[in-house]
């Protein structure tokens, strides 16, 4: 182990020595004395992105006689931008709204409390692919009309051995103690947002975006997993509703980014009023 340490090491310290001697070089420019006006050879020292100037004057020693100059490269943006795969992981939760006296409510789940549909929060979530995003300038690159189209992936892990029937739908508490219990619902979804981006000539900027989505669900299934039967799934809609409309919003801070949804009405077309939303970080160049 102390001798494949030591072998790193080496190979970090011989890298970086290369990395150096390459990236550093002197500028055979001149620059004037702003004294005697005159001209010296070898005045600036490249290295890297960092330009450094000698004031005209022989002692390089001296801290107060150089001047460092970073060169920047500004961002510029252009009137549509394109962001491919884009990538979000968060959290799935809902509002659960229900009238669990309802008659609605206990056709579709008999004896039914809230407690049936309590979800373990740290194990629901959801995960986005966006195929595409494009950015169109409105004003000057800080206003923009921000539009997609991707695939929302919604998981909802419940606490409590719940079971969907299916023909006529119906939620039952089963007697099987589930290890894994789960409604899965996934979207061919459609965002349209304002964007504003504070900083458009940077490539991380500053700023957000708000608006709203359009989702239509492809999928649905419940998925569950117990000593008894091992693992299962129930594909059905489960009289969930097939489209989807949410509000929609996003963060950024640099590249730090964060996204944010909520519906507009219940998942379920009956019995359940459940309101779906989520929250997460988004992984992207804007």
């Amino acid at each position: 182990m102390n001798r494949l340490f030591l072998l790193a090491a080496g190979l970090c310290l011989a890298l970086s020595g290369w990395a150096q001697s390459d990236t550093t070089h002197v500028n055979d420019t001149t620059h004037v004395n702003g004294h005697s006006g005159q001209t010296h050879a070898d005045d600036t020292l490249r290295v890297g992105n960092l330009l450094i100037i000698r004031n005209g004057r022989q002692d390089w020693d001296n801290p107060e006689l150089v001047r460092i100059h970073k060169r920047h490269n500004d961002y510029k943006p252009s009137k549509v931008s394109t962001n491919w795969l884009i990538f979000d992981i968060g959290f799935a939760n809902y509002n659960d709204k229900t009238n669990y006296s309802s008659a609605a409510a206990q056709k579709f789940a008999p004896g039914s409390t809230s407690n049936w549909f309590g979800l373990n929060t740290g194990k629901s979530v959801d995960v986005n692919i966006w195929l595409f995003m494009q950015r169109f300038s409105l004003i000057k690159n800080v206003v923009n009309l921000k539009y997609g189209f991707g695939i929302e992936l919604n998981n909802y892990r419940y606490q409590e051995n719940i079971r969907y029937e299916i023909n006529p739908t119906k939620v039952i508490m089963d007697t099987i103690n589930y290890k894994k219990d789960k409604l899965a619902a996934d979207y061919f979804t459609v965002p349209l947002m304002l964007n504003f981006n504070f900083a458009p000539h940077r490539r991380n900027g500053f700023g957000f975006s708000a608006g709203a989505s359009i989702g239509y669900k492809y999928s649905s299934r419940q998925k569950f997993k117990s000593d008894e039967f091992g693992k299962h799934k129930t594909f059905n809609d489960f009289d969930m509703e097939p489209w989807k409309i949410s509000w929609i919003g996003e963060l950024q801070l640099g590249w730090i980014k964060f996204y944010g949804s909520y519906a507009t009405r219940s998942m379920f077309s009956k019995g359940l009023d459940q309101i779906p939303y989520t929250v997460g970080i988004r992984f992207g160049n804007w």
